[in-house]
């Protein structure tokens, strides 16, 4: 049985600096076996993880990768796809390599660099996974939303931790079979359970209410304002 973070960053992303080794110690201290390394707009990191990964650990090769229409990601990747082209050339180029199609939090509400609904409306067909767990996604509708896209169009679900340091990884995971190829992953997926730790529930909940606290204040203060 495999744990699979399907989500997780390197130092080779500008805004993680969780270094390749640190990253397998923190897999093997949380259980997890197999992640997906989705540093953005390289495979760099992707690579030197499958190259120096511990016995019976596996690492599966993606990007992240910057659109005109918000990010995407590769799974299964053999060479990197530039960033900065249209969502439908990035999928070409994904799917020319032999590589998955995965949606990475398509309705977060904060992050600007997610997928364009219009976009997401248009282009489904093309996608192989939608990413509906996102650990650092802290409102609750932004990952519902994800479910409720997924369900109704007969998509398969990911979930990963999004993990920019090494405290973060396996924060959501998914306990699938093990898989040899990308055709027995994506039905392995299909059938795997989702799992959400107790840590990420508690931060999920820290969020939720510093954001109700900052949204009070931010009301308080315009009334205030306005009223003296």
């Amino acid at each position: 049985m495999l744990k699979v973070d399907m989500h997780v960053h390197t130092k080779y992303s500008a805004d993680s600096a969780l270094a390749v080794e640190r990253l397998f110690s923190a897999c093997v201290d949380k259980g997890i076996n197999c992640v997906v390394v989705t540093d953005h707009d390289t495979i760099e990191g992707a690579l030197k993880a499958g190259e120096t990964a511990p016995p019976d650990f596996k690492v599966i090769i993606g990007q992240e990768i910057r659109t005109l229409d918000g990010e995407i990601t590769g799974l299964f990747m053999k060479e990197p796809v530039p960033p900065n082209l249209t969502a439908e050339e990035t999928i070409r180029r994904i799917k020319a390599q032999g590589g998955l199609v995965s949606i990475p939090h398509p309705f977060s509400f904060f992050r600007r660099e997610s997928i364009y609904k219009k976009k997401l409306y248009e282009l489904y067909g093309q996608v192989d996974i939608i990413e509906c767990y996102n650990a650092r996604n802290f409102l609750f509708f932004e990952n519902m939303r994800a479910i409720k896209f997924a369900k109704e169009r007969n998509l398969i679900m990911g979930a990963g931790s999004d993990a920019h340091h090494q405290c973060e990884i396996g924060n959501m995971y998914v306990e699938m079979d093990d898989f040899a190829t990308k055709e027995e992953f994506l039905a392995n997926l299909k059938k795997g359970r989702i799992v959400m730790t107790d840590y990420s529930r508690r931060v999920g909940s820290f969020m939720i209410e510093a954001f109700l606290f900052l949204a009070w204040v931010k009301i308080y203060n315009l009334f205030r304002k306005k009223y003296t």
